[in-house]
C-alpha cells in the first residue's frame, strides 16, 4: 500500500466474465479519481466492449499496461465490474493475483456466494461488495443495484417489444385501428418502475403489481395503474421486499392468474437480495395467456420469477415465449459502464476519504457506508451476514 507522499495506485483490469462488456472506469471518471489523489491504471482494451478508446483513457491521464497481472502487481486498489461470487469461474484466476493488504472494489455476489468470500479473506484482501450498500439518502450516487436495475428495466422492455409480435402503441391508420398492447410489470423496485416508464413511453396500457403497497403512488406517477391483491404488505428492511412463506405466494398466485391472462407481455422482475427468486408465473398461468404473448423474467439470473424460465434461453410453451435473459445491464455497455464507474469513483472518493489512513485502510465501524459494504479484512470474513451463512446458527 502506498505511503503518505505515494500516490494510491488504482488499477481497471479487463472484465474476465463471460460475455461482460461493461468497464469498472470509464473516462469521465478518471479525472474524479485523480483529482483524489490516486494515479490510475487501466488494462488495455479494458473499455473497448462498452465503446472506450485507450486513447481516450490516455487523453483523461490513465496509463496504460498490458495485461491482467501488471494491474493486479501495482495497484493498491482493484476495480472490478465482477469479482468475487459474481465471477466464481473465471474469477478464480483473479484470486491467484490478489496480494496481501489490497482493496477490492466491486460486485461480488457475497449473500449467495459466501464461500467464494471466504477465499477473498484467504488472500487478505480487503473487500467491498457494492451490493451490500445500505439503501441510505448519502449512499444514493453509489448506488450500483439500483444504476443496473434502470438499465435491466429499460432493456427488458425492449426485449419484449422486440419480440411481441405486436406493435406496443395503439395506432389509427388507413387500414384500421391497431390495438395498444397491454404490459403487467410484476415488482415495482427500480427495474420495475423503469419497465413501466418505457413501456408506457413506447404505448403500452400499462399495469404493475408489487408486494409493497407503499410503491402504489410511484406506479401511478408513472401512468401506470396499480393491481391490488387482499395479501399483507412484504416490505422488509430498505425498501427491499422480503421472504414470504410458502401460504402468502400460493395466495398471490391464485389472484395473479386472471391479470396474467389479460395481458400481452408480462415482466417479472421481482428478486430478495441473496435469496433465490420467487416462482409468481406457474405453468397454468402461461397456459392462459393467448399464444404470441411474451413473458420477459428479468429474475432470470436469480432461478426466474416464472416457472418455466431456463436463464439465459428463450422457451415457447403453449405458443407463449419465456424469456431468462442474463446479465441485462452488460447489454447497454457504454451506459450501463458510466453509471457503474460514477458509483465506484464516488465510493471509492469516500473510502479514502474516511477510512485511509496514510495509505493504509482502517476500517471505521462507524461510518455505515463502509461498514456493510467492507466484507474482508486482514484475513477474515468482516460481514456478519456473510459469517452467518458460512457457519449458519444451529436451530433449537
Amino acid at each position: 500500500m502506498a505511503d503518505a507522499n505515494t500516490p494510491l495506485v488504482v488499477g481497471i483490469p479487463r472484465e474476465t466474465f463471460s460475455g461482460e462488456s461493461r468497464v469498472a472506469a470509464v473516462p469521465k471518471t478518471i479525472g474524479q479519481l485523480t483529482k483524489a489523489g490516486c494515479r490510475v491504471l487501466i488494462e488495455k482494451q479494458a473499455g473497448l466492449a462498452a465503446g472506450f478508446t485507450d486513447d481516450e483513457f490516455v487523453d483523461k491521464n490513465a496509463e496504460l499496461v498490458d495485461s491482467h497481472e501488471a494491474i493486479y502487481s501495482q495497484a493498491d486498489i482493484v476495480l472490478q465490474v465482477r469479482a468475487g461470487g459474481a465471477n466464481p469461474s473465471d474469477g478464480q484466476a483473479d484470486l491467484e493475483l490478489c496480494r496481501e493488504g489490497q482493496i477490492l472494489i466491486a460486485m461480488c455476489d457475497p449473500l449467495s456466494e459466501p464461500q467464494a468470500i471466504e477465499q477473498l479473506a484467504g488472500r487478505g484482501v480487503s473487500a467491498f461488495a457494492m451490493e451490500l450498500l445500505p439503501r441510505i439518502t448519502r449512499a444514493q450516487s453509489m448506488d450500483v443495484l439500483s444504476s443496473m436495475a434502470t438499465i435491466a428495466g429499460y432493456k427488458a422492455v425492449l426485449l419484449a417489444a422486440n419480440t411481441l409480435p405486436k406493435m406496443f402503441p395503439m395506432l389509427m391508420t388507413a387500414a384500421g385501428t391497431v390495438s395498444a398492447a397491454k404490459v403487467f410489470i410484476v415488482g415495482a423496485g427500480v427495474a420495475g418502475l423503469q419497465a413501466i416508464a418505457t413501456a408506457k413511453r413506447l404505448g403500452a396500457i400499462v399495469r404493475a403489481y408489487d408486494v409493497r403497497s407503499a410503491v402504489k403512488e410511484q406506479v401511478e406517477s408513472l401512468g401506470g395503474k396499480f393491481v391490488e391483491f387482499d395479501l399483507q404488505s412484504a416490505e422488509g428492511q430498505g425498501g427491499y421486499a422480503k421472504a414470504m412463506d410458502e401460504e402468502f405466494y400460493r395466495k398471490q398466485r391464485e389472484m395473479m392468474l386472471k391479470v396474467v391472462a389479460e395481458n400481452d407481455v408480462v415482466i417479472t422482475t421481482a428478486a430478495v437480495p441473496g435469496k433465490k427468486a420467487p416462482t409468481l408465473i406457474t405453468i397454468e398461468m402461461v397456459h392462459a395467456m393467448a399464444p404470441g404473448s411474451v413473458i420477459v423474467d428479468v429474475a432470470a439470473e436469480r432461478g426466474g420469477n416464472c416457472e418455466l424460465t431456463q436463464p439465459g434461453e428463450t422457451i415457447v410453451e403453449n405458443g407463449v415465449q419465456v424469456l431468462g435473459p442474463l446479465n441485462l445491464p452488460s447489454q447497454i455497455p457504454q451506459h450501463a459502464s458510466e453509471m457503474y464507474a460514477k458509483n465506484l469513483a464516488t465510493f471509492l472518493v469516500h473510502l479514502k476519504k474516511t477510512v485511509l489512513d496514510d495509505g493504509e485502510l482502517s476500517p471505521n465501524v462507524d461510518d455505515e457506508i463502509i461498514r456493510e459494504t467492507l466484507i474482508t479484512h486482514g484475513g477474515q470474513v468482516t460481514n456478519d451476514r456473510v459469517r452467518e451463512l458460512l457457519n449458519p446458527t444451529p436451530s433449537t
